[in-house]
C-alpha cells in the first residue's frame, strides 16, 4: 500500500498574470463554501489496486520514447465509486469543438461523471478569465495547459497544479510548423532565422517547445524570428500567399498544403509527450481530493472505454463524435486518431519553462516540477503504488 498526503499548489501568465496578481493572491486560497471539509493536514491516502488496472495502467514518468504505448485499463475501468454526496463541478475549457476535448464531452454524454456522484458543467472560458476563478476557487478545474500564464501565476504563489495529461500526436500527424520554400531549399534544412512565423498562438503557449525545437533544427530560434499574430482564419491565407514565411498548423488545417511541394513540414508536438490536460485548483488539490480522484476516474474510464485506440476506425463512433464535437464528418476523418493520453511525462514543465524564457515571456527562477505537478491523483484512481 502507498500513501500521499494532500497538497496542493498555484498558477497564473506573462503580462496578464502581472494584472491580476494581487487579486489572486488574496483569493487563491478561497473555495466553495458548500464543499465538503478538508481533509486533516497531513492525513495520508490510501492507494488500492484497482480492478481491471493492472501492469500497463501506468508508465514510468521518465519514459520519453517516441513510441512509448499509453497507459491504459481495461475497458469499464477503473469502475465508479460513487461519492457519498454529490458534487457540482465547473470544468473550464477554451472551446468545445476541439477534438482534444472530446474525452470531457463524451464522459458527460455517456454519464460517465453521474456514475461518480459528479453533476460536471463544462464551461467555455479563455485562459486569461479562466486561470483567476481557477486560483480562487471560483470553478474547480480548467482543460487547459501549463502555458506561460499558468507557470508565472504559480511563482505568484497560485493553488493551481497539472493533474492529468490531454493526448500527443499519432506519427502520421502533421500538425506544426510548416514553412514556404524558397527556390534553392529542401525540406531538410531551411535556414528560419530573420524569417516571418503567423500563428494565432502566442508565445506563450506550450507549442514555444516544439516550435523551438523545429526552428532549432534549422538555423533559426524563437528569439531569431518575428511572431505575426493572426486569426485562426486567416494563418493558412497567409501563408499561401507569401504573407508569412512560416505558419503552426493545426489539425486539419495543414491537409491544405500537404501535397503542395512549395511548403515543407519541420515539426510538431513531440510523440507520446502531452503538453496540456487537467489543471485542478484548491477545490480539488486541497478542500475534496475525493472529487477530484473521481473526477479523473471518470476521465481515465472514458478515455479506456471510447478512446483507448484508433477510435476513427469505427465508423459509427465517429459519427457519433463528429456530431457532439458539432463538426463534419469528413473534416474529422481527415486527420489520424489523437492518442488520448492521461499521463503526465517527467520534465516537460522545465522544457516548457525554457521555451516561455527563450521566446522572452517568462523571467526569474523556474518553478520546480512538483511545485506545478501532481500525478499522485491520477494514480491513486488505477492502483499505482
Amino acid at each position: 500500500m502507498r500513501t500521499r498526503t494532500c497538497t496542493g499548489a498555484p498558477a497564473r501568465t506573462t503580462a496578464l498574470a502581472l494584472l491580476v496578481a494581487g487579486s489572486l493572491l488574496a483569493a487563491a486560497g478561497c473555495a466553495k463554501e458548500d464543499d465538503a471539509p478538508p481533509p486533516e493536514p497531513g492525513k495520508p491516502r490510501s492507494v488500492s489496486p484497482v480492478a481491471g488496472c493492472g501492469k500497463g495502467s501506468w508508465t514510468d514518468p521518465a519514459d520519453l520514447a517516441p513510441d512509448r504505448k499509453p497507459a491504459r485499463c481495461s475497458a469499464g475501468a477503473p469502475a465508479p465509486k460513487p461519492l457519498a454526496e454529490k458534487r457540482d463541478i465547473t470544468i473550464a475549457t477554451g472551446t468545445l469543438s476541439a477534438e482534444y476535448v472530446a474525452p470531457l464531452q463524451m464522459a458527460v454524454e455517456k454519464g460517465e461523471f453521474k456514475k461518480e456522484g459528479l453533476n460536471v458543467a463544462l464551461k467555455v472560458l479563455p485562459t486569461p478569465d479562466a486561470l483567476p476563478l481557477l486560483a480562487k476557487g471560483g470553478i474547480d478545474a480548467q482543460w487547459a495547459a501549463p502555458e506561460a500564464a499558468v507557470m508565472n501565476g504559480i511563482t505568484s504563489g497560485f493553488d493551481i497544479k497539472w493533474t492529468a495529461g490531454n493526448f500527443s500526436p499519432d506519427p502520421r500527424s502533421k500538425s506544426g510548423l510548416w514553412v514556404r520554400l524558397k527556390d534553392d531549399e529542401t525540406a531538410d534544412h531551411v535556414p528560419m532565422a530573420g524569417r516571418t512565423l503567423g500563428t494565432m498562438i502566442g508565445k506563450g503557449s506550450v507549442i514555444a517547445y516544439p516550435m523551438g525545437k523545429a526552428l532549432k533544427k534549422h538555423g533559426g530560434g524563437l528569439d531569431e524570428i518575428t511572431f505575426q499574430q493572426l486569426g485562426s482564419a486567416d494563418v493558412l491565407t497567409a501563408l499561401q500567399n507569401g504573407g508569412t514565411d512560416a505558419a503552426w498548423l493545426l489539425d486539419p488545417v495543414w491537409r491544405k498544403v500537404d501535397a503542395d511541394k512549395r511548403f515543407a513540414f519541420l515539426g510538431g508536438q513531440p510523440q507520446a509527450e502531452p503538453l496540456g490536460g487537467l489543471l485542478f485548483g484548491p477545490n480539488l488539490l486541497k478542500k475534496d481530493p475525493d472529487a477530484g480522484v473521481a473526477l479523473l476516474r471518470a476521465y481515465i474510464r472514458t478515455v479506456n472505454t471510447y478512446f483507448a485506440g484508433d477510435y476513427k476506425a469505427d465508423k459509427a463512433f465517429a459519427a457519433e463524435l463528429a456530431e457532439l464535437l458539432g463538426t463534419d464528418e469528413e473534416v474529422l476523418l481527415a486527420t489520424p486518431s489523437l492518442r488520448m493520453d492521461w499521463e503526465i511525462r517527467a520534465g516537460t514543465t522545465d522544457r516548457l519553462q525554457d521555451a516561455y524564457r527563450a521566446a522572452g515571456v517568462s523571467k526569474g527562477d523556474k518553478v520546480p516540477e512538483k511545485k506545478a505537478v501532481d500525478r499522485e491523483l491520477y494514480e491513486e484512481a488505477v492502483g499505482h503504488k
